[in-house]
């Protein structure tokens, strides 16, 4: 009985470590949510207004240089991509839902697939599935960590692009909804072909006196478009993060849902052992009165 007792009692103190453990994880990821999110709220004015400048240089005749001729892809073209996962565990299906996401993009589009993780988790479930993956990045555990990330990325494309091994880049991540909700999203990231230009051009200017660009064509378009590919690296990954810590948030209030429904059976089965353990020495004890009090039974004893 004793055992059965102290048996319990260390599985409640455990379960109570571990419900300490999950609040924390818990506080971190809510903590972190906002963040991101309001990192991401941040980067749409900034994105639009890098919209309305690309807008105002091609509407004038930018630089055909700049711009990617139409070209059919073929099945020999590779294709590279950036795939934006997790580290950590404890996020439920964040990472098989954007690899899937991606392997069945990649899978339907002309070309050979070529890509870049960021997170050994989602590494793993792309290699798992045969995708030829050329690097893993670190999943950045702060905002200010983003911008290395994206700059570290830009370089390993751009090293890639400029031996023209690839033309075509595609970027895949999971991006929050409402509540712990979350949904897979790809975005084309390059070429800068003459759809892309044709759809800036059409960017509405939001005013009345149309901006005249400064400095040169070239130069401001570079400058714009160099920003236009750094915010939609940093948007993806942004929105990436605050996804995980959604699903992560998610996870946790539901082991802190049965860690308490353990704890309440537990705590119900301590006291049930408990309360019979002092049934039974109450019985002894009015078993022995009961035999003392008979005649006799003071010298039986």
């Amino acid at each position: 009985m004793s055992d059965t007792i102290e048996s319990l009692r260390r599985k409640i103190g455990s379960a109570g470590d571990l419900k300490s453990v999950v609040r924390t994880m818990k506080a971190l990821a809510a903590s972190s949510i906002g963040q991101y999110e309001k990192s991401v709220r941040s980067l749409a004015d900034y994105y639009h207004t890098v919209e309305l400048g690309l807008g105002a240089c091609l509407r004038e005749g930018g630089p055909a240089v700049l711009i990617t001729e139409d070209k059919k892809p073929n099945s020999t073209d590779a294709i590279g991509a950036i795939v934006f996962g997790s580290d950590q565990g404890l996020v439920g299906q964040f990472n098989d839902v954007v690899a899937d996401h991606a392997i069945k993009t990649l899978a339907a589009l002309p070309g050979k697939p070529e890509v870049w993780a960021v997170g050994a988790r989602v590494h793993a479930r792309l290699a798992a599935a045969g995708l030829p993956v050329l690097g893993v990045f670190t999943v950045p555990n702060s905002l200010k960590a983003i911008t290395p990330l994206v700059g570290r990325i830009q370089i390993a494309s751009e090293a890639r692009r400029a031996k023209g091994e690839y033309a075509r880049v595609y970027v895949f991540h999971n991006r929050p909804q409402c509540g712990a909700l979350y949904e897979p999203v790809s975005q084309r990231l390059l070429p800068l072909d003459a759809q892309w230009r044709r759809d800036l051009a059409q960017v509405r200017w939001p005013g009345q006196n149309l901006p005249e660009v400064m400095c040169g064509g070239s130069t401001t378009l570079r400058a714009l478009i160099r920003e236009y590919l750094f915010i939609s690296l940093f948007r993806a990954c942004a929105e990436s993060l605050a996804s995980e810590n959604a699903s992560r948030l998610a996870a946790m209030q539901r082991a802190e849902k049965n860690i308490d429904e353990l704890l309440e059976n537990l705590h119900g089965g301590f006291h049930r052992l408990r309360q019979s353990g002092i049934d039974e020495e109450l019985f002894d004890v009015v078993a022995g009165f009961e035999a003392l009090s008979k005649p006799g039974g003071a010298s039986a004893g």
